[in-house]
């Protein structure tokens, strides 16, 4: 390593993630996980090299949680104290319009990432907690904040605007923002250097817990599903995806549920949870195989969201070169991949090698024959490698 490596830090509203990175290759040094922030018995993981050093400890605050992250690097055998950083990178979820790019962070991007919170309530507060926090424990350090919404600034306008009153949007930033951004970027990426085609037009599916895809034509995002908030687009774990805007008045009118409670069965209840009782897809292909009615619905409409997205996408790029698979789901879940192949295939030439889409591997695979003219990729992802890059980038 030839220069001295990258701390990233995600900070969600009870937890901290966190990575040390060799920014040139995206080596993990270590990494870390403090779970149940705030409560008591938080979950404790700390991994470097062949050291693995898991508890339970009352952890009050991120402020807490960063020192105890200090305290078991110098346990393992590193002592940030002084070890030279050259950055921390921290992830943000929603950037607005204020933030376009990754962004040195200063007293007015702290007060420009509390502004905009009202558009991100459950992620950017805990953001702000992480920033401040690291920013008190590493005061000589350059942070940078990396926004997951940065990558999809520049939609086109045809794409980021609502057929909603004019003024009423301009006055309430409503617009489509994107999320997954920093994920995007770096799979779209990864894969037209895989390909050795850099005008490429990708359509890139990252289908985790949360899931969205993205329109991607020579590097340049076109069209994302998830828009002013992460319940838009695709059908997820426990989110709804799209969903008629009326159902939600009818909710209020009609079944007397309050704002914050049709909230939370939209972005909490629903999904695959709501319609089959699990939000795990391992757990769910399970029940699809044992024959269970609801599972199988539940595995349909997810199928049948993404080959609607797939097949506008295509549309919006004028053709595809390659689908990309990524995250949890879409790295793992064999029987999706085959799934959604199966439907596209008559369309865009998805030919599925049955035995390469069933192996397993870290690295950026092809999983479709030859022949096929779409081609099929398993990219995964890696948004902490993509943040410290960053991070390195503005400072």
């Amino acid at each position: 390593m030839t220069e001295a490596p990258v701390l990233v830090i995600n900070a969600g509203s009870s937890s901290l993630k966190y990575q040390l990175l060799d920014a040139e290759n995206g080596e993990a040094l270590a990494k870390g996980l403090v779970e149940r922030i705030g409560m008591p018995g938080a979950n404790i993981r700390h991994e470097a090299g062949e050291v693995e050093i898991r508890r339970e400890a009352d952890v009050p605050d991120h402020a807490a949680a960063i020192q105890l992250m200090r305290q078991l690097a110098a346990e393992a055998g590193l002592d940030l104290e002084h070890t030279p950083l050259r950055a921390v990178g921290h992830r943000v979820v929603h950037g607005g319009r204020s933030f376009m790019r990754p962004t040195v962070v200063d007293d007015h991007v702290l007060a420009e990432v509390e502004r905009v919170s009202v558009l991100a309530p459950l992620h950017n507060p805990a953001a702000l907690q992480g920033l401040r926090a690291a920013l008190d424990a590493f005061p000589q350090t350059p942070h940078v904040a990396v926004f997951d919404t940065a990558f999809f600034a520049e939609l086109p306008a045809a794409s980021a605007t609502y057929a909603l009153d004019t003024a009423i949007a301009k006055k309430h930033a409503i617009r489509r923002y994107g999320f997954h951004g920093t994920s995007h970027e770096y799979v779209s990426a990864a894969a037209a250097g895989f390909l050795d085609q850099p005008d490429a037009k990708l359509i890139v599916l990252h289908l985790g817990n949360g899931a969205s895809v993205s329109a991607v034509d020579a590097g340049r995002p076109v069209e994302t599903s998830m828009g002013m908030t992460p319940l838009e687009g695709l059908v997820m774990g426990t989110r709804t995806g799209d969903i008629d805007p009326g159902v939600v008045l009818h909710l209020h009118r009609v079944a007397g549920l309050s704002v914050d409670e049709i909230d939370t069965l939209l972005n909490k209840k629903s999904g695959l949870l709501g319609l089959a009782g699990t939000n795990d897809m391992r757990d769910l292909v399970a029940a699809v195989e044992a024959g269970d009615d609801a599972a199988k619905l539940a595995f349909d409409v997810y199928i049948h969201r993404l080959v609607s997205y797939v097949g506008a996408y295509a549309a919006q790029l004028g053709g595809v070169d390659a689908i990309i698979f990524t995250a949890g789901v879409g790295e793992n879940a064999s029987a999706v991949r085959a799934a959604l192949a199966a439907k596209l295939e008559p369309l865009l030439g998805t030919n599925l090698d049955e035995t390469l889409n069933e192996q397993r591997s870290a690295q950026t695979r092809e999983i479709s024959t030859p022949d096929a003219r779409t081609k099929l990729l398993v990219v995964p992802t890696n948004e902490e490698w993509q943040i410290a890059r960053h991070a390195v980038d503005v400072t």
